[in-house]
């Protein structure tokens, strides 16, 4: 008894090396926001715009530690996930239909980085051309995935992930092989430009939607929870307050550290393009692939190669991330048992939706959906429902009910409702700007 109490509190504490092991949910979480479909998003912000959105990293950056760190406090007060939580606010068939359309949108999400991925390992092995080399890497890289997600437990998993995070260095390499312009750079970074235009306006509403996404809230949620259930000595907080100083230590950490390495790949990302193509006049990059290919003979084959290397790191990162943010929320919501620590046969249901999410995904690089169209379909759903699940988030975190004595303060609790009306403000400006 005496030594579950010591280990209780030091599980969570974060000084010296032990600080470094803290890293976890929201180092993931961070990474996987630049997933290829970010990647591309990014890269065309600085061909298209050169250094003049750079502002919009430093903007996004403390509304996505704020949300991110509400959704991880939720979990790991509550030792329940979003969707569960959000359940006890809305009416039940709200919540079912946010979930429903986290699901389509994470599965076209799933199948544009799917096809990115076999894009860049064909482009990166000089495959040529035929489609034939482009599906099965695409294919491969699916069931890889897959077969990690079903037959891997999460603690070893979880590992793999953070490892996977070092292929994002591929994008701050570029920025040093590269001459920059930093009086440009540090303008582009306050805001000081011309007027946006109507390309650019959309390109901000884009930035704002890949970078604020909703499967990210439903997926560090859920690994505060897996976290929970893992170590016996931690409990919910609203069960064992005395774990909360050292816990809430713990999700700054984690969450600041995962939320400033997303931010600043994305910085790096539009850098180098702007540096690179956005001088060399190549203005029109739609995919992530499209930029690695227009970035070789101006950057050189060694920059290209390590934008591939990324594009697939990336990939194999957020995929996961991507499948089982709507696994966890579809299975909340039906009140299935979930858990990426369980076996397929433990938890079929929860499982399911991951394969169904994958498989789905796959079956878009062979339709004919226009790969393009599909992430700026992505991308509207996640702006759209990102809304109501930021506000039922809020209400939720500033529940008595639900979080007790850890309601949300003022300070963070300001910086979540001004994320929400934020990206309200962003959906409402793309539905006017496409009428």
């Amino acid at each position: 008894m005496t030594g579950q109490k010591k280990s209780g509190p030091l599980t969570e504490r974060v000084h010296g090396v032990a600080m470094l092991q803290q890293l976890g949910p929201g180092l993931i979480t961070g990474a996987a926001d630049d997933d290829p479909s970010g990647i591309a998003t990014y890269s065309q912000a600085g061909a298209q715009s050169g250094f003049n959105l750079l502002w919009t990293m430093v903007l996004t950056f403390p509304l996505m530690v704020s949300i991110q760190m509400i959704s991880a406090q939720i979990g790991r007060v509550t030792g329940h996930g979003l969707a569960r939580n959000m359940g006890d606010v809305l009416p039940r068939p709200w919540v079912k239909i946010l979930v429903a359309l986290l699901f389509l949108a994470n599965t076209v999400n799933v199948g544009a980085d799917l096809a990115a991925m076999g894009e860049a390992a064909r482009l990166a092995t000089g495959i040529t051309k035929d489609g034939i080399g482009q599906h099965a890497f695409t294919i491969f890289f699916a069931l890889f995935s897959l077969g990690l997600q079903l037959f891997i437990p999460y603690r070893r998993y979880a590992r793999f992930l953070t490892v996977l995070t070092l292929s994002l260095l591929a994008y701050v390499a570029i920025v040093f092989m590269v001459p920059l312009p930093w009086t440009e750079i540090g303008a582009g970074l306050v805001g000081m430009h011309p007027g946006l235009n109507e390309d650019a306006a959309m390109l901000i509403v884009a930035i704002f939607g890949t970078t604020i996404s909703p499967y990210l809230f439903f997926w560090q949620s859920a690994q505060e929870v897996e976290e929970v259930e893992q170590k016996n000595a931690r409990r919910p907080l609203i069960d064992a307050p005395r774990q909360a100083r050292s816990a809430f230590a713990r999700i700054r950490l984690d969450t600041i550290a995962g939320m400033l390495v997303s931010n600043l790949i994305a910085l790096a990302i539009i850098i180098s393009t702007a540096a690179t193509l956005h001088a060399a006049g190549k203005t029109n990059i739609q995919t992530a692939a499209d930029a690695a290919v227009a970035l070789e003979p101006i950057a050189g084959h060694f920059a290209f190669m390590l934008f591939a290397v990324g594009i697939i790191g990336t990939g194999l990162l957020a995929i996961p991330v991507l499948a089982g943010s709507a696994a966890y929320a579809v299975g909340e919501s039906l009140g299935w048992k979930t858990g990426l620590d369980n076996m397929p046969w433990q938890a079929r249901g929860f499982y399911g939706v991951i394969g169904a999410a994958v498989i789905l995904g796959l079956g878009i690089d062979y339709s004919p959906i226009d790969p393009i169209k599909a992430l700026v379909w992505s991308a509207v759903l996640n702006g759209v429902i990102a809304v109501p699940i930021m506000a039922a988030m809020m209400m939720v975190a500033s529940s008595k009910k639900k979080m007790g004595q850890f309601r949300v303060g003022w300070l963070l609790g300001g910086l979540g409702w001004t994320t929400a009306a934020m990206m309200a403000a962003a959906t409402i400006t793309m539905i006017y700007v496409s009428l």
